[in-house]
């Protein structure tokens, strides 16, 4: 998690200034946690892509193809990627979500929302990656949004899902509909779909309260072109949140997770 200086003035240099908060922000965590620090800390002080490859699974690949790669395998398991993930993780991932999306505050910081008299107050979330709703969904039930479309204006509370991928978001926008219906979608906008890539996000500067992303940044070309844009959107004291993969740290499980990774998630994958 990583919050973004509040600061009356915008910084001319946004990325020394997001550097120094990443390092910051390290100095913070628990010892446990330290790994994840300096793995953030990395981010800000090496280049992600330093040549003209970088990796797609266990591959190296043109930096040009992979956007064109990560698309064709989305694209050919949108209909069914919330299933494959249950299989892959045997439902884990849903636990991962449930604990990511509460650590964020958003119920509390919604009934206070909606709680107050004083016009002007919004919570405005962001979520990259996210094609077909998974965590948005969770944004929609904590802050109630459902229940705020059945009246008239825009609704106080937004949650934007942004993926590159228009199959997903196909997926998405149609499980949306089918959970919460079209007012939410059409009239009280508390509920969005875009299409976009996280290296170039197609919002204003300071649009944004919350920035997430979960298991998508490892699907990102440029991870440091990522983080620029995500600092970028996010408005003076935003939170960047990230739900990633990390590497296995006991070595017999990882044994079991090596086995796992190379022989059963690449069948369900086909």
């Amino acid at each position: 998690t990583k919050h973004k200086p509040k600061q009356n003035k915008r910084a001319t240099n946004k990325e020394t200034t997001m550097k120094a908060s990443l390092t910051r922000l390290s100095t913070r965590i628990p010892k446990q946690k330290q790994s994840t620090a300096i793995l953030i800390r990395s981010f800000a002080s090496k280049p992600y892509i330093s040549g003209d490859t970088t990796h797609f699974g266990f591959e190296n690949v043109s930096t040009n193809e992979k956007v064109g790669k990560v698309r064709e395998v989305f694209e050919r398991v949108a209909d069914n990627y919330d299933v494959m993930n249950d299989f892959m993780s045997a439902g884990l991932h849903r636990v991962w979500k449930d604990i990511f999306v509460r650590s964020t505050g958003v119920e509390a910081i919604a009934k206070t929302i909606r709680g107050t008299t004083t016009a002007g107050h919004r919570l405005d979330i962001l979520d990259v990656a996210g094609g077909t709703g998974d965590i948005a969904f969770r944004f929609v039930d904590a802050s109630n949004s459902m229940e705020r479309s059945k009246s008239s204006g825009l609704d106080e509370i937004s949650v934007t899902v942004c993926d590159i991928n228009p199959e997903m978001l196909r997926v998405g926008k149609l499980r949306a509909q089918d959970r919460y219906g079209d007012a939410i979608i059409n009239d009280t906008k508390g509920l969005s779909f875009v299409e976009g890539n996280a290296e170039v996000l197609p919002f204003e500067d300071d649009s944004f309260d919350i920035y997430t992303i979960a298991f998508g940044l490892r699907n990102v070309t440029d991870v440091d072109k990522a983080l620029r844009d995500a600092h970028r959107v996010l408005k003076p004291g935003g939170r960047f949140m990230c739900l990633e993969f990390s590497h296995v740290t006991n070595d017999a499980f990882r044994a079991v997770y090596d086995m796992y990774s190379f022989n059963v998630i690449p069948v369900l994958g086909d």
